[in-house]
């Protein structure tokens, strides 16, 4: 009869390759970056997003230096920072979590996407999402709402926003895929 450590040492021996950080999994870079254990209290260089995003955007994994827009239902400073270069950077606009209006429409995506910005992560909603996810962009946000925003105030462009319990400034690295939103002042690499 065999025991089970019998028969678990007679399979075939397979070995866990290492992470591979250089394909920018934030999976990857949390193996790589993050490995004091999850339950022991430290201050961490790299912090992780509260999971709250939906992804959208045709390009699920992105990456880039961080330009910040601190707004509330109104998203003026959004349009005004997409319509600059972005060169390779990521837009996070902390929208107050408002689900009643979209701060960002196919419109600005797709002028965010000619100007070289590669992501933009919304605390809030966008519309258009449908065309939004044939982009060759990476968007995140809460969720969609037809209803376009308002125009009144400007809001704050390029000032810390905490979002999803992190704060981001601007010039922050900002790792982005499916599983979820890595934020680290200094790039990371491997």
């Amino acid at each position: 009869m065999l025991t089970t450590s019998a028969i678990a040492s007679s399979g075939p021996k397979t070995a866990t390759p290492p992470p591979d950080a250089a394909r920018g999994a934030t999976a990857d870079l949390c193996d790589v970056f993050l490995t004091d254990p999850v339950d022991i209290v430290t201050e961490r260089k790299v912090q992780i997003m509260d999971p709250i995003f939906q992804n959208y955007g045709g390009n699920a994994r992105f990456k880039g230096q961080a330009a910040t827009v601190k707004c509330y239902e109104n998203n003026p400073l959004v349009r005004k920072a997409l319509e600059e270069q972005g060169d390779g950077r990521v837009l996070v606009v902390d929208g107050g979590g408002s689900k009643r209006c979209a701060l960002l429409g196919d419109n600005i995506a797709e002028m965010g996407h000619k100007n070289g910005w590669t992501g933009i992560i919304i605390n809030g909603c966008i519309r258009d999402s449908e065309d939004i996810n044939k982009m060759p962009l990476g968007v995140k946000a809460l969720t969609t709402y037809p209803l376009k925003s308002s125009k009144r105030d400007l809001g704050l462009r390029d000032v810390p926003v905490t979002i999803a319990g992190v704060t981001v400034k601007a010039g922050d690295w900002i790792y982005a895929d499916r599983d979820g939103v890595l934020v680290s002042a200094e790039e990371l690499k491997v």
